[in-house]
């Protein structure tokens, strides 16, 4: 009795590690294949493995398996593929499993490499982004937030400025899709030279461009210019360099952003 306790328990063991091995996928030693090379497989051909198919109708997509492991009444076919990457004659070999069910119909197919499968399964289509209507904008930011008195540097901008380009750029970046053109135009008051006021409105525009690209914006549609004192905006203001003419003439000094561009849907 004892015996044939040990022999049942012998039997329940073997089947327990029967059903354990099959639902591990191993597979085999490539040194085992009688074509050890593998072949270039057909692309289209192997997208087309899927569940349900007959062993005729893989072995009409893959023709028969690499390894000796019989062909009629097995429920595992291996394959060995290589896969050319695009870099001249380079290529990779990946083994191929396809497992059948009771009824010899294709259950599962299953990579040894994960690169092979990456080049098989195609990447999900990405539906295009359509085109967003096409809009202008206009920024103004006036000197006593943006610059020191009759500086210009980097170094010389407020934090007010600074702020005040960073929300810009934020908007520019979340908001638009595609920007065309972005004219940052620098002014002047009419106190001082033509030359001079040409001069820092210039410098100023250049600055605030090179500062935007430092945000994020791309550099190709940024364009920077300066006015000096030509396109004035305040009026009704005093004649003079008096502390009442600076003072009215304070919207003069500024600098003007343009913007052209798509926007997002």
């Amino acid at each position: 009795m004892k015996n044939r306790h040990i022999a049942i328990l012998s039997g329940l063991l073997i089947a327990a590690t029967s059903v354990l091995a099959d639902d591990v996928v191993a597979f085999p030693d490539r040194s085992e294949a009688w074509l050890k090379e593998g072949t270039f497989v057909n692309l289209n051909n192997l997208r087309q493995m899927m569940p349900g198919l007959s062993k005729d109708q893989v072995y009409a997509l893959l023709e028969q398996p690499h390894f000796s492991e019989g062909i009629f009444h097995v429920r595992k076919w291996n394959y060995i593929f290589n896969f050319r990457t695009g870099k001249g004659n380079e290529f990779i070999t990946c083994q191929y499993q396809i497992q059948y069910d009771d009824k010899l119909l294709v259950q599962s197919t299953h990579w040894k490499e994960r690169e092979c499968e990456a080049l098989v399964t195609p990447a999900p289509a990405v539906a295009p982004e359509l085109p967003g209507p096409t809009v202008s904008e206009h920024f103004t930011i006036n000197e006593d937030v943006l610059f020191a008195f009759d500086k210009s540097s980097l170094n010389d901008m407020l934090p007010g400025g600074r702020t005040a380009l960073d929300d810009i750029a934020a908007r520019l970046n979340s908001a638009y899709r595609k920007l065309t053109s972005i004219k940052i135009i620098g002014h002047t008051d009419r106190i001082g030279s033509d030359a001079y006021n040409q001069e820092l409105s210039l410098a100023r525009a250049l600055t605030v461009r090179d500062y935007l690209v430092s945000r994020g914006l791309p550099s190709n549609p940024l364009a920077a210019t300066g006015v000096g004192s030509a396109e004035p905006v305040a009026s009704g203001c005093p004649a003079g360099r008096s502390s009442e003419a600076v003072r009215c003439l304070q919207p003069d000094r500024r600098v003007t952003i343009d913007v052209l561009g798509e926007k997002r849907q």
